[in-house]
C-alpha cells in the first residue's frame, strides 16, 4: 500500500522547488468540478498558500460542475475567479463558419480557449500554469492537443486514475467530487469511459501487464497507437 500522505508532501516540495527555480510566484489552473482539477487545486493551496488561482471557465457547461467547483473551493479555501467563455466560443464558431463541423472538432475548441485564458492569467500574475491530465488519460491520448495538454507543469501525469482518487481522499476533496462519474464536460451526458470504450480500471491493468478481456485490450492498444502523435514532440525537417 502506497503512503499517499508522504506522496502529497513530496509533491508539495516538488512544486515549491519548481516555483523557486523558475522565479515565478505561484500557480494558476482550471477548476472544472472534477477530481483531477480538484487534486491540483488542493496541492497548489498546500504548496503556495494564497499564491494560487483556480479559474472556472464555463462554455455551455453543466451547472452541477460549477456547484462542485464551488464546493471544493469553499471547503479547502481555494482562491477562484470565473471567466465565462460561452460568448467567446459562440463568436468563434460563428466567425469561423464552423457550425456544420464535426461535434468533436467543435468541442475541442473549448479546452483550447481555456488554455489561452490560463496563460493570460499566468503571464499577468507570474504564475505557472498547471496541467491536470493523469497517466490513464495520457497513455490513451484522452486529452486535447494544445489545450489541456498545454501547461508548464504536469502534476498527475505519473498517476493512474485510481491513484488520483487516493490523493483526493488524503487532500480532503469532497466525496461528491470523488464519487461523480468522470467526464470532460464536453457535452451533456458525455462521460470519459463511455467515450473511450473502456474503463479506467481496464486501462491501468493493461499498462501494468495484467490480463484483461481481449477485446478491451485491442481497444486500448488501438487508442495508444492512434494517439502517439499527441505524446511525441513536434517533428521538423532535418536538412
Amino acid at each position: 500500500m502506497k503512503d499517499y500522505e508522504k506522496i502529497v508532501q513530496d509533491m508539495v516540495s516538488w512544486l515549491r522547488d519548481k516555483r523557486d527555480k523558475t522565479g515565478l510566484k505561484g500557480a494558476v489552473f482550471g477548476l472544472s468540478g472534477g477530481v483531477d482539477s480538484a487534486v491540483v487545486a488542493a496541492l497548489s493551496k498546500l504548496a503556495f498558500g494564497d499564491d494560487h488561482l483556480a479559474i472556472v471557465m464555463p462554455i455551455h457547461s453543466l451547472k452541477e460542475d460549477e456547484v462542485d467547483a464551488k464546493l471544493l473551493a469553499d471547503k479547502l479555501g481555494i482562491k477562484t475567479t470565473r471567466v465565462d467563455l460561452t460568448s467567446t466560443y459562440d463568436d468563434f464558431v460563428k466567425n469561423a463558419k464552423a457550425e456544420s463541423f464535426t461535434k468533436m472538432s467543435l468541442s475541442n475548441i473549448k479546452p483550447r480557449l481555456r488554455m489561452t485564458n490560463l496563460y493570460l492569467y499566468g503571464q499577468n500574475l507570474s504564475y505557472m500554469v498547471l496541467g491536470s491530465s493523469n497517466k490513464s488519460e495520457y497513455l490513451v491520448g484522452y486529452f486535447t492537443k494544445w489545450a489541456d495538454s498545454a501547461c508548464d507543469v504536469y502534476l498527475l501525469r505519473d498517476f493512474y486514475k485510481s491513484e488520483v482518487y487516493e490523493l483526493a481522499k488524503v487532500l480532503g476533496v469532497p466525496d461528491e467530487i470523488i464519487n461523480k462519474k468522470p467526464s470532460a464536460g464536453l457535452w451533456k451526458g458525455q462521460s470519459d469511459e463511455d467515450e473511450l470504450g473502456v474503463s479506467y480500471d481496464d486501462i491501468e491493468k493493461y499498462f501494468e501487464g495484467e490480463t484483461i478481456d481481449s477485446e478491451k485490450a485491442k481497444r486500448i492498444q488501438a487508442l495508444y497507437k492512434s494517439t502517439q502523435h499527441k505524446r511525441d514532440s513536434i517533428d521538423y525537417y532535418k536538412k
